[in-house]
């Protein structure tokens, strides 16, 4: 009896192994639970050109951000000028690229020079991966590259086109489609692509650009999803509409950040950053929220992230603010070198990690003071443009740029 039941559970762990997320993947936009932290231990803190493992020229051109899921890293890019989509997979020990398939093909929406057509980073759970473009549509593949199904979202009308990275929730794949007519939030059922439920949302003269993340609010698990002038809380089960908080500013493009019990958000226009409490019901803007600090920067287009007491944040021009996240009272604040800064950062043992427009990362850890630890460059060409976020894989670091994707750190088995 044990000799045939134990190459049984051999094959059932394997398979239920094969779809668990591990500590060292990376499945989504600002990783598992879109924080933007990674609990892998022994990343890279300084580098050079020389410390690249391998770097791949890509199809195209594209911002998302790199999604891993084992030796897998899923893509996207769009092609003459955004008439075709495309998903692509690269091996992550090698570099190579697996598989590339078409997801779209047609005549392309209007998109700002800095957008383009392939910002909205995928989502895999392990058998899937789930694309998104705007008026390119949403797409599912297998994570060998054969289409299970795509869906016609519309036309996405507005000056700026999309960026917003789908969400696995259960079963479901939730997707902002927020434009400056119909928006609405959309949750579809991963296997099908069929429609679950369909939330409608404020229309602006702007759209929005936010991801969804979802919280756990304690008694109820929430999605968060940032806006035009407000944040707003939804039912994951049904796309209710929960709360909602009014914002001080506009442009709700950077992706609200998780704390305990509560949420971070900053507007891309500059005027507020402010913590909200989970759990509400109806208009929470008076009742939850916990603290609002003004900001005068420029310009916000990157997501803060929470590092302990801290919550750090940087603006395009690289001026990060380091805040005391109990009080929102700011404790410092400090001009980054670098170019443009678009890309959100990732924190891995206490460190922040700011990628500038350029490719050079600047190391930080928060505190009370600030404290530079590293300024690491991986020697790319003065032409390439790197907004894509970094991604921590497995001891090493992708960074991407609109042309090339490089590995920073230790080849396999070093």
């Amino acid at each position: 009896m044990i000799s045939r039941t134990l190459p049984f559970l051999i094959l059932v762990f394997t398979a239920l192994a094969s779809t668990a997320v591990l500590a060292d993947d990376w499945p989504a936009w600002r990783g598992p639970e879109r924080s933007g932290h990674t609990k892998e231990t022994g990343l890279p803190t300084q580098w050079s050109a020389k410390s690249v493992v391998w770097k791949t020229a890509l199809p195209g051109q594209g911002q998302s951000s790199p999604v891993v899921w084992g030796d897998r890293i899923f893509l996207t890019a769009a092609l003459d000028k955004g008439k075709k989509r495309i998903v692509f997979c690269v091996d992550r020990t090698k570099g190579n690229i697996l598989w590339q398939e078409v997801a779209w093909e047609g005549v392309p929406e209007p998109s700002h020079p800095m957008n383009g057509w392939a910002s909205a980073t995928c989502a895999t759970d392990g058998e899937r991966v789930i694309a998104f473009f705007g008026k390119g549509g949403l797409h599912c593949f297998s994570v060998d590259g054969k289409k299970l199904w795509s869906r016609d979202l519309g036309a996405f009308p507005g000056p700026w086109g999309t960026s917003a990275c789908p969400l696995i929730v259960g079963d479901n794949v939730v997707q902002n489609c927020d434009s400056t007519k119909g928006s609405h939030l959309l949750a579809v059922d991963k296997r099908t692509g069929k429609d679950v439920w369909k939330t409608p949302r404020p229309d602006y003269d702007k759209g929005g650009w936010s991801s969804p993340i979802l919280v756990d609010a304690g008694t109820r698990k929430e999605i968060i999803l940032n806006g035009e002038r407000e944040v707003i809380g939804y039912d994951p089960e049904t796309g209710k509409q929960l709360w909602t908080c009014k914002s001080f500013a506009g442009r709700g493009e950077p992706t609200v950040t998780p704390g305990i019990g509560n949420v971070y958000v900053i507007n891309g226009i500059s005027g507020d950053i402010y913590s909200v409490k989970l759990g509400g019901s109806g208009n929470v803007t008076k009742s939850h929220m916990i603290w609002h600090t003004p900001r005068k920067v420029r310009r916000d287009e990157p997501s803060p992230i929470l590092v302990g007491k801290y919550l750090v944040v940087s603006d395009m021009d690289g001026i990060v603010t380091c805040y005391d996240s109990n009080t929102g009272t700011p404790l410092w604040k400090e001009r980054l070198r670098g170019r443009e800064f678009t890309a959100s950062p990732i924190a891995a043992g206490g460190l922040v990690y700011f990628l500038d427009d350029a490719g050079v990362t600047t190391v930080l850890e928060p505190g009370p003071t600030f404290k530079l630890i590293a300024e690491n460059s991986v020697g790319a060409a003065s032409s390439e443009i790197f907004r894509a976020s970094l991604t921590p894989a497995h001891g090493q670091i992708l960074a991407r740029s609109q042309t090339h994707l490089y590995c920073i750190g230790k080849g396999k088995g070093e």
